[in-house]
């Protein structure tokens, strides 16, 4: 299967290229520097402008965009946001448009914050709630409704409504574990926020399995909303308890809530703000986690 990537150098994209080429299939970069990508092994790199008509893949996977917490949200920094997305988005779908030969499939990265902020106390979310409009609603709502444009051209779009990816190897997991094994690990506000979260590696073992789903033309091969997450959301505290655990600490800081809003601004809400999501279609789809549970992703410490 040859699968065209867009932000195949980011922390998902390399696993995911990489996973692809060792059960023998071609991952191929897009890339707004082709010259300079870093590709692994077994991974071709083209640029947009390669994007012709007679380019053919059997499924595109789009996951190109700006890290939503890597700084402040000025207002510049929300459009770079928004563009980040939408513009490798809507070139995919007007190459999809040209094309002499279609994908089977277009995989179209989101995020559960999708959903928007909601209570701790809520009941748990699947891809038939609804959404709290605000910032990062409105974000992923726009990513989603790009990238269903490809329907109307007869390419069926699931979009993956991600958690919080946890690995060792970067995202938020990368930025927490060297504070954690000093111990300045910290509990965030009151620590009853909800985190839905998802490992790497069962990240990239749903994607494999939605992509070989439409390679073989399942009938239940799955579109629209797909939530992918872990079977059991955690709230920050118990987060807070098991990753201090992992690394043979102990974490009794906390860090006020009013203190992250000033310093953060409204990104603040990525932080304080959650909902409990759950997998629901891929449950259903008997899919099976190598990590459903925090604690068997994150195990103590020995003594």
């Amino acid at each position: 299967m040859r699968v065209l990537i867009s932000g195949g150098s980011g922390f998902l994209g390399r696993a995911l290229s990489q996973a692809l080429s060792a059960r023998g299939d071609t991952p191929v970069w897009l890339s707004r520097a082709p010259a300079s990508a870093q590709a692994p092994a077994g991974a071709a790199v083209l640029g947009y402008d390669a994007l012709g008509p007679d380019l053919a893949f059997d499924a595109v996977v789009n996951l190109a965009g700006a890290g939503i917490a890597e700084r402040r949200w000025s207002d510049a920094r929300k459009q770079a946001l928004f563009d980040s997305r939408l513009l490798p988005t809507r070139a995919l779908v007007a190459w999809m448009r040209r094309a002499r030969t279609r994908p089977r499939v277009l995989l179209s990265g989101s995020a559960v914050g999708w959903y928007g902020r909601w209570p701790p106390g809520a009941p748990a979310l699947d891809e038939r709630s609804g959404a709290h409009d605000e910032f990062v609603h409105a974000l992923c709502a726009h990513w989603e409704r790009t990238a269903l444009e490809a329907v109307a051209l007869g390419v069926p779009v699931a979009l993956l409504r991600t958690g919080v990816v946890l690995h060792p190897d970067g995202g938020m997991l990368k930025r927490l574990l060297p504070l954690f094994r000093h111990g300045l690990g910290a509990r965030l506000g009151d620590g009853r926020q909800v985190l839905s979260w998802i490992s790497r590696d069962d990240w990239v073992g749903a994607v494999l399995a939605l992509l070989d789903q439409h390679a073989a033309r399942a009938p239940a091969a799955m579109v629209g909303p797909v939530n992918l997450c872990a079977p059991e959301a955690v709230s920050n505290a118990e987060f807070t308890r098991v990753l201090a655990a992992a690394v043979g600490r102990r974490a009794r800081l906390r860090l006020p809530a009013a203190g992250l809003r000033l310093a953060l601004g409204e990104m603040s809400t990525l932080l304080l703000d959650g909902q409990r999501v759950v997998p629901a279609r891929l449950l259903a789809a008997g899919h099976r986690f190598r990590h459903p549970e925090l604690d068997a992703l994150l195990p103590p410490a020995r003594a």
